[in-house]
C-alpha cells in the first residue's frame, strides 16, 4: 500500500460525528476523525511495511499518525524516531497513547521516560509519565527500580496540584498504574492516592471525567488483578 491509498481507506472510514467527538478533545485538522476500531481494520496491512508507518505519522494528520502507532514494531524503533514522534504529537491522544504506548515497549523506555518527564513541554511531560506508566503494566515486577518508582510516588504527591494540566493527569494514572501493578508498592501507592485525593484537570467541552486513584485501585483489588502484567500497553 502508498501513503496515499492508505488515507483514501482512512478519509473513507472517518465520520463527521467523530470528528467533532476529537475537535472537542484537542485534535486539529487534517483528519478525517476515524474510530480506533475501525482504524484497526487496516493495521495488518499497513505493519508489513515500515517505512509506510513512518510516512504515515510523518503526515501530520491526526488519524494516520494514530494508525502509525498501531502498527509500528516498537522492537524495531529507534530513540531518534521516538523523538521526532514526541515532537510532533500535538495532543493527548497520540502523546499519552500512540507514543508513551510504544516508546514503553521499545528497548527506550526508561531512558525516555525519565527524560521525557522532565521537559518544559506539556505533551512531552505527559508523554514521559504515561510511558512510565505503561513500561510498569507490562514488566515484571523483578526488572523494576522500586526505589525509583517510590521516589516518583513521593514526587507525585508533592507536586501534582501544582503541575500543567495533563502533567496531573498522567500523573495521577501513573498512581494507579503503580497500584495495579507494582505488588510491592501497591500500598505505598494507595497511601500516595489517598494523600493527593481528588485531581483537577480541564478537560474542555467533553464528559471525560479524571478517575480517584483510591477509587480505580481498590476495583482492581476486588477483581483479584493486583499485580496482574498486560501483554501489550498498544491499543
Amino acid at each position: 500500500m502508498t501513503v496515499e491509498e492508505v488515507m483514501q481507506q482512512l478519509e473513507a472510514l472517518g465520520t463527521e460525528q467523530t470528528k467533532k467527538t476529537f475537535m472537542r478533545h484537542g485534535a486539529r485538522e487534517p483528519f478525517f476523525g476515524v474510530r480506533i476500531g475501525d482504524m484497526k481494520k487496516l493495521v495488518k496491512a499497513v505493519k508489513r511495511d515500515q517505512k509506510l508507518v513512518q510516512a504515515l505519522y510523518e503526515t501530520g494528520n491526526h488519524d494516520a499518525m494514530y494508525l502509525a502507532g498501531l502498527a509500528i514494531d516498537p522492537q524495531t524503533v529507534t530513540k531518534e524516531q521516538l523523538q521526532s514522534w514526541v515532537r510532533q504529537a500535538y495532543w493527548y491522544m497520540l502523546a499519552e497513547y500512540t507514543v508513551a504506548g510504544v516508546a514503553a515497549e521499545s528497548s527506550f523506555a526508561l531512558e525516555l521516560a525519565r527524560e521525557w518527564i522532565e521537559a518544559e513541554e506539556e505533551m512531552i511531560a505527559a508523554c514521559g509519565w504515561s510511558t512510565y506508566a505503561n513500561y510498569l503494566s507490562i514488566t515484571p515486577d523483578e526488572q523494576l527500580d522500586l526505589a525509583e518508582i517510590s521516589a516518583l510516588l513521593a514526587r507525585v504527591k508533592q507536586t501534582i496540584h501544582q503541575e500543567r494540566n495533563r502533567v496531573r493527569y498522567v500523573m495521577n494514572q501513573f498512581v494507579i498504574a503503580v497500584g495495579a501493578s507494582v505488588t510491592e508498592l501497591h500500598a505505598e501507592a494507595v497511601q500516595t492516592a489517598e494523600a493527593i485525593g481528588k485531581v483537577q484537570v480541564d478537560v474542555g467541552q467533553t464528559a471525560c471525567k479524571v478517575p480517584l486513584a483510591t477509587e480505580s485501585i481498590k476495583k482492581i483489588e476486588e477483581r483479584g488483578k493486583i499485580g496482574q502484567k498486560r501483554k501489550t500497553c498498544i491499543c
